[in-house]
């Protein structure tokens, strides 16, 4: 079994990351809708407004090798949002974490961090990844800040990068942790999962 083909489980304290199948769509939809997620322009989430239309294409990045879908859980087993492994290059042993988005009640809680952990950690520790990218809208100004505090460094910015929905075109920022930076990357994860803990 290859594991850059696998989407695995992966569990903490506050989070479970594992599979996403058809069935999590309802209560997917229903996070994007909370407090009008779905309406903030500078963000994917938007697309589930879709959820049949958005589903098949994430399961035809997954096919292709592309992506690997995850569900995300929160402590009580409640799915809370998505991320993925994208732009899965094996050969040169790269990835981008991306496609995020989590329900109102649990941003600024311990799940992202953790997930973010967990994400990390298998990326480095059993993939073996060289690099991880991650990238946001440049109006993401939170986003941003939230990879800045994961310990990521701006690698610059795509200008006119995508075409949105609504036909603006988005810059994304770039950012990146090499295999050399993630011990100390996963020691600051750590000590914020801890803080989280007190």
């Amino acid at each position: 079994m290859n594991a850059w083909r696998t989407t695995p489980t992966l569990s903490g304290r506050y989070v479970t990351l594992r599979p996403l199948d058809a069935g999590d769509l309802e209560a997917l939809t229903a996070a994007a809708r909370e407090d009008d997620l779905w309406d903030i322009f500078y963000a994917n989430v938007a697309q589930l407004k879709s959820p049949a239309r958005w589903w098949d294409a994430a399961r035809a990045q997954q096919d292709a090798g592309r992506a690997l879908l995850f569900a995300v859980l929160d402590a009580e087993g409640e799915v809370v949002g998505t991320t993925r492994f994208m732009r899965i290059s094996e050969a040169h042993r790269r990835l981008e974490i991306g496609g995020t988005f989590y329900a109102t009640r649990v941003q600024r809680t311990g799940v992202n961090t953790e997930a973010k952990r967990l994400l990390l950690g298998h990326a480095f520790e059993a993939l073996d990844c060289q690099c991880v990218q991650i990238r946001t809208d440049a109006l993401n100004l939170r986003s941003q800040r939230a990879i800045e505090r994961l310990g990521a460094k701006k690698d610059g910015v795509l200008r006119g990068h995508q075409v949105m929905a609504d036909g603006r075109l988005r810059d994304s920022v770039v950012y990146s942790i090499l295999d050399r930076e993630w011990p100390g990357v996963r020691q600051n994860l750590d000590y914020l999962l801890a803080r989280h803990d007190k």
